[in-house]
């Protein structure tokens, strides 16, 4: 097939993760795939991308002083990308992130290119404004499929959009093999995510302080980078923790990190499919994660393959933490189980989920009027994508 794929830009990120990973592995299958970004090029992107992937920042990332400027932005974002898209000839269109989506249907609109928009987050938890909320509303409709991550995301739409929207959760790597030395006597809990409000790092940090007295022997990693560093910086300092906590900034490779783990945590407020609470598991590692309104409760099947505590409840996290960091026998039984994540989120039933998808929005754009297209969902192989059992 001839895909053209649109996300604002490759910096780093869960959805440009994924995005980079699918665009990889249909090149590898000699598909031919465009990569639209709106950035000007200047940074390379951030994750390896295939040599066979077309890459075309299109510039146009701009900065608005005033309704005036952010209009003609986007307007002249929108007629940027419609020309990329049709030079890009496309047997289908793929779209990361909310305005990203409505952006290419407005640029699509009219045109006889299927296109699918993904959500990337829970929308429910994450507001875009209301003038993006309305244009949401309306662009929507336009769309021949809409994927979300979990079914809780797929509750913000209303059933009419419902009816032609598919869960497909992200797909899963296979992490390196490789386990780098640590120090003995050093244990090491871990932490992954952009440093933002919606990640919970601030939640993090006062549960490792309460329970620190009694484990001084750990020490806490959070690697990423985000606007709240400075805020992050300063909580760890009030709550006396400069000596055992990190914050080392955004690192190429997370599993070497990972590797040398004893724990990890994910303490979002509010998330799409983690991204690294997956990888977590996929090195083996024991993970806690807050039971929070989308993805995590899709991934672990409590006190299974994992541990899930209230959202925001700080004491909650520290008394999951406090248990895991005393026991290396209830780790090292969570442990056994983390791994199968790997093969229910395999990238290669996940791809051929969206290769369904592709497959079905070309049969309906080539045998049903635009006013009456609906989803005929595969329940079955969605279903078997989520399947955790605790036999």
């Amino acid at each position: 097939m001839n895909l053209t794929l649109v996300i604002s830009s490759l910096q780093g990120g869960g959805a440009e993760r994924v995005m980079t990973n699918m665009a990889n592995h249909w090149a590898a299958k000699q598909w031919n795939i465009t990569l639209l970004t709106f950035d000007d090029g200047a940074i390379p992107p951030f994750y390896k991308l295939d040599s066979r992937v077309r890459h075309i920042p299109l510039a146009v990332a701009r900065q608005s002083e005033n309704i005036q400027s952010a209009l003609r932005n986007s307007v002249n974002r929108v007629w940027a990308l419609r020309r990329a898209i049709c030079d890009s000839r496309p047997d289908a269109v793929i779209s990361f992130m909310d305005k990203t989506n409505v952006t290419t249907l407005l640029a699509t609109r009219g045109s006889n290119v299927p296109v699918i928009i993904s959500e990337r987050i829970d929308p429910r938890m994450q507001p875009i404004g209301k003038l993006w909320e309305r244009l949401r509303r309306v662009t929507y409709i336009w769309a021949d499929l809409i994927i979300v991550q979990s079914d809780a995301a797929l509750k913000f739409f209303p059933a009419s959009l419902q009816a032609r929207a598919q869960v497909i959760p992200n797909p899963v790597l296979l992490p390196p093999r490789y386990r780098s030395s640590k120090a003995v006597n050093n244990s090491l809990l871990i932490s992954v995510g952009r440093l933002d409000h919606q990640k919970g790092f601030d939640l993090l940090l006062r549960a490792f302080a309460s329970v620190r007295d009694r484990h001084n022997e750990w020490a806490l990693t959070i690697l990423g980078e985000g606007p709240k560093r400075r805020e992050l910086e300063s909580l760890k300092n009030e709550l006396g923790l400069n000596e055992c906590v990190f914050l080392p900034g955004r690192v190429e490779d997370v599993y070497q990190h990972l590797a040398q783990a004893d724990l990890f945590v994910m303490p979002s407020r509010y998330e799409g499919f983690p991204n690294a609470l997956c990888e977590a598991l996929s090195c083996g590692l024991p993970a806690i994660s807050t039971d929070c309104p989308s993805g995590p409760r899709d991934i672990i099947n409590d006190g299974i393959n994992g541990i899930l505590v209230a959202n925001e409840d700080v004491t909650a996290l520290a008394e999951a933490m406090d248990r895991l960091m005393g026991s290396e026998v209830e780790r090292n039984r969570l442990a056994e189980r983390a791994f199968e994540v790997t093969s229910r989120f395999a990238l290669e039933k996940i791809m051929e989920l969206w290769e369904d998808a592709l497959v079905l929005v070309k049969w309906q754009r080539q045998t049903t009027p635009i006013a009456s297209r609906r989803l005929l969902a595969d329940e079955p192989k969605i279903n078997s994508a989520f399947n955790v059992t605790d036999q």
